[in-house]
């Protein structure tokens, strides 16, 4: 499982399209974590890519807010909590806070689009 950060990264390697070049180092990135503690590299802090700290947090979010084949969504309500409790360890705190500015929109969009 760990080794698809490597693996995408690896597949948009040598692309010299800026969007590319920008899904390559969240491929790599988005399961670092703020503390250190994530994969592959266990970056730290502000030494992961901004790019991957949001989409770390984005990520976690879609996963725990919606259905899978392999469990039921959570609610808001526990997905938020869950992220503010990562926030400082799993996430940068300053991403958190941005994505709590944002709650409104984020969950517009997130109506909008959940299960399509």
């Amino acid at each position: 499982m760990e080794s698809h950060t490597t693996i995408g990264a690896g597949i948009l390697k040598d692309s010299n399209i800026p969007l590319l070049q920008l899904s390559q180092k969240i491929a790599l990135s988005h399961h670092e974590k703020w503390d250190g503690t994530g994969y592959p590299d266990r970056v730290k802090g502000e030494d992961i890519p901004i790019e991957g700290r949001i989409v770390a947090l984005a990520d976690v979010f879609d996963a725990l807010s919606n259905k899978r084949v392999y469990k039921a969504a959570m609610t808001i309500e526990e997905t938020m909590g869950i992220i503010n409790e990562g926030r400082g360890t799993h996430f940068d705190p300053a991403v958190v806070e941005a994505f709590d500015k944002g709650t409104g929109q984020v969950m517009e969009i997130y109506q909008k689009y959940k299960e399509i």
